[in-house]
């Protein structure tokens, strides 16, 4: 079974998500035979790169809210984190295009290194305040999970993979993914954001049953 999940690595859900989504695959009977596929969405394309201005900058300028309000928000984010054993710092994390981010996860995924590249993200922007549009983190986050430093570099200095991140950003319109992060199942069942994990694993379960249903209607 596949299972398609479009994430964005400056999404806050996203990684809350990926933890749930964990969560339930853990308890799934069957989990040893889930591909996962790591989808490239950018919530905000024309975002430009700003280590000098604050989340709760971006935010308040993005959204229209007061500053008290951007970091009301994130500290119930960061509690929802909490809840699922994330640490997030709000107040270290870097205004970055996620862009080149998506490039580099595109790389890995070629490389059977996708989940610990968005792993890798995550926490790197969430957790650790890194530049995430940087090359030079992102070609140290990049051999951190064990691609070639080599092969990161020339993506880096390229445009390597962009047209696959575009790819990406185009099937989630087609799935009607409007945000991150969605989960496809055997491209018929769809789960958006960061549900329960029970909420997961009845998808799982349902998604199974059914792809066994159609092989044992092929064997008639």
């Amino acid at each position: 079974m596949e299972v398609e999940i479009w994430s964005d690595v400056m999404c806050p859900f996203c990684y809350i998500g990926k933890r749930k989504f964990e969560r339930a695959l853990s308890e799934f009977p069957h989990k040893d035979q889930v591909n996962i596929v790591w989808k490239s969405f950018q919530l905000n394309p024309a975002m430009k790169t700003d280590p000098d201005k604050t989340i709760n900058e971006y935010l308040s300028e993005a959204k229209g809210w007061s500053l008290e309000q951007a970091r009301q928000m994130n500290d119930r984010v960061t509690a929802m984190a909490s809840e699922v054993g994330l640490s997030y710092d709000f107040d270290k994390a870097v205004v970055a295009n996620s862009f080149d981010a998506h490039r580099l996860i595109q790389l890995a995924k070629a490389n059977g290194l996708g989940d610990a590249a968005e792993e890798r993200l995550f926490r790197a922007y969430f957790t650790e305040g890194r530049n995430t549009a940087d090359h030079d983190t992102l070609l140290e986050l990049g051999t951190d999970i064990g691609l070639d430093a080599t092969a990161v570099e020339q993506l880096l200095q390229s445009d390597q993979y962009a047209e696959a991140v575009q790819h990406d950003i185009y099937e989630a319109q087609q799935v009607g993914a409007r945000g991150v992060p969605f989960f496809v199942l055997n491209r018929r069942y769809a789960v958006s954001g960061a549900q329960q994990p029970e909420t997961f694993l009845g998808a799982l379960n349902t998604a199974w049953a059914e792809s066994e249903r159609e092989v044992s209607g092929l064997k008639r």
